[in-house]
């Protein structure tokens, strides 16, 4: 069998869903969208400039927008129709702009206080990811990465198994996102992009935190540049 990036699934995915993906965000993780993003806010302290990586719809750009009413943010998405949401529920927030650009190829001839992302390291090469990260982060700045992980307890992987099979049969009332309802799982599972966006921050000369959430379903990495 062909090895497969994990970034063809990208298009796969997400395109014809854009429309969606805010109740999907919502009820096909229980809430618990709300509650990992407020997580990553935790590990934000001051005002700054920001930098959104595979911003989608702006669910987490608008977070940071409203709790920092005096930054900046740059919200970035690969997919265009992702953006025109992103940009159609953002017009009282001031402070932030959007960009159609790929986080593996970021070039914006400037650097940022916070850069974060919700759901993109899965399906991106660490070591490109990480580089174009650190090269738009500030001395003090912060990366703060978050997605999906493999629970390691057999029990919670039943339920995770099981909680797949449910979204998968979602999928025949959700044509748009069958596929995806499908194909996460695998992903999920055969991803490794915990371990080695944290190793390729260590080696970058990162501090590094690991937090776990959600019986081990849920990650979130924070590095900071010194």
């Amino acid at each position: 069998m062909m090895y497969e990036s994990p970034k063809n699934f990208v298009p796969k995915f997400f395109d014809g869903t854009s429309s969606s993906y805010d109740k999907v965000a919502v009820y096909c993780t229980f809430g618990k969208d709300k509650y990992w993003k407020n997580k990553i806010l935790e590990y934000i302290e001051n005002d700054g400039s920001f930098l959104d990586l595979a911003c989608g719809t702006g669910i987490l750009t608008r977070k940071i927008a409203e709790k920092f009413p005096n930054s900046s943010i740059i919200g970035i998405d690969i997919t265009k129709s992702y953006l025109e949401v992103a940009k159609k529920n953002s017009i009282s927030n001031k402070n932030i702009s959007y960009l159609h650009q790929d986080a593996e190829r970021i070039d914006l001839s400037k650097k940022f206080d916070y850069i974060t992302t919700s759901y993109l390291p899965k399906y991106c090469e660490p070591t490109v990811l990480v580089k174009r990260c650190v090269e738009h982060l500030k001395p003090d700045g912060k990366i703060i990465f978050h997605d999906f992980t493999y629970p390691k307890n057999s029990l919670v992987r039943a339920l995770w198994k099981m909680y797949f099979v449910m979204l998968n049969f979602a999928g025949f009332f959700i044509p748009s996102w069958k596929e995806a309802f499908v194909k996460l799982p695998k992903l999920i599972k055969s991803s490794k992009w915990l371990d080695a966006c944290e190793n390729e921050m260590k080696h970058s000369g990162l501090d590094v935190i690991r937090v776990n959430l959600t019986w081990n379903s849920s990650a979130i990495l924070v590095a900071k540049k010194f």
